[in-house]
């Protein structure tokens, strides 16, 4: 049977994460919940801030890789260029960076990776904690984030260059919203960000 691939994130503690399996959207909100809201969430939204930023929570979205296979392997990470949503002149729906090596961030040991994984932090229904503030994996780096808006499908994102061998997650990307004092309010455009990989069965 060959590798069954889904989409996955993962919250809470590092020792016990939550993973949900993606069907159909990630939402972003001030809080660290897993969950695939079809209405907008009214308890934790990301708030337009009067001056500075605002930012949700990040979130680690990953391959889960399962059954039988030999090899998944050069997984990247992209969309088409342009994230239509208004989140003000220098908002941006960001992701982690690292300055050499692969971008994405081990979640798990099952392959041999460093499980780095950090819990989203912040001030519930009001802020996140930065990516380049308080995620360890990249908190250290000269560009510990970029606009995800830069990463299209010929310069994507390198999540996870060396592979999975067994069963288990994929390193993952780290993704955040920034919102700034002119962003638009309300329901955004549903935008679609896309994995690519190779499999060796």
């Amino acid at each position: 049977m060959p590798a069954t691939i889904e989409v996955a994130e993962l919250t809470g503690l590092k020792a016990s994460k939550t993973e949900r399996i993606i069907t159909n959207r990630v939402r972003l909100f001030t809080s660290d919940l897993a969950t695939d809201q079809s209405t907008p969430q009214i308890t934790y939204p990301v708030p337009i801030p009067s001056a500075g930023f605002k930012y949700s929570y990040w979130k680690h979205v990953c391959l889960k890789i399962s059954s039988t296979f030999t090899k998944v392997d050069n997984i990247r990470h992209y969309c088409d260029g342009t994230i239509g949503w208004n989140f003000g002149t220098a908002g941006e729906l960001r992701r982690g960076n690292r300055d050499s090596g692969d971008d994405g961030v081990g979640v798990d040991s099952a392959n041999g990776h460093t499980d780095d994984y950090d819990q989203a932090t912040g001030t519930e229904g009001d802020t996140g904690d930065t990516i380049e503030s308080s995620h360890a994996f990249y908190s250290g780096q000269s560009t510990p984030v970029v606009d995800i808006e830069g990463d299209v499908v010929g310069t994507p994102m390198m999540v996870d260059s060396a592979g999975e061998t067994v069963a288990g997650y994929s390193k993952a990307v780290v993704v955040q919203v920034k919102v700034d004092t002119n962003a638009t309010s309300g329901v955004q455009t549903a935008e679609t960000l896309t994995f690519k990989y190779d499999v060796i069965d």
